[in-house]
């Protein structure tokens, strides 16, 4: 019996592998072990990562610490692909090394702007009265 990209054992199988593609790229960034002077200078949060259901591709959520220098981050990471793609297919035991694609993540973008919406005054005022309800 075949199983098809959807069935819960290969997403399960998909979640774990883009959990310890996160731990690794986690653990490097944190070490310091790319020789890049942007990645050294900043304190850069994985915060996901998706794995394609070949496991061929990951894409990796960051977030540098306070947001600050978001681009020059990313650039960074881009820069040094090579290396961290060669560091996780060598760390997680994979039939083939995942490539990396590093996107900014902006989920907590969203989530401050959500929150400055609800505090917004209308807004405020509009969820107290329901709350009166």
């Amino acid at each position: 019996m075949r199983h098809n990209d959807s069935s819960p054992d290969k997403s399960v199988r998909t979640l774990r592998v883009g959990e310890q593609v996160r731990h690794v790229l986690s653990e490097i960034l944190q070490r310091g072990d790319v020789h890049d002077d942007t990645l050294a200078s900043h304190m850069v949060s994985v915060t996901e990562v998706r794995m394609s259901p070949d496991l061929r591709h990951a894409t990796v959520f960051v977030k540098p610490l306070l947001g600050k220098d978001e681009d020059a981050v990313l650039k960074a990471l881009r820069t040094n692909t090579a290396y961290l793609q060669r560091e996780v297919a060598h760390r997680v035991k994979m039939k083939y090394a995942a490539r990396l694609k590093f996107l900014a993540d902006e989920s907590f973008d969203e989530g401050s702007h959500i929150d400055a919406l609800l505090r917004a005054p209308k807004v405020a005022q509009d969820l107290d009265q329901n709350a009166d309800d």
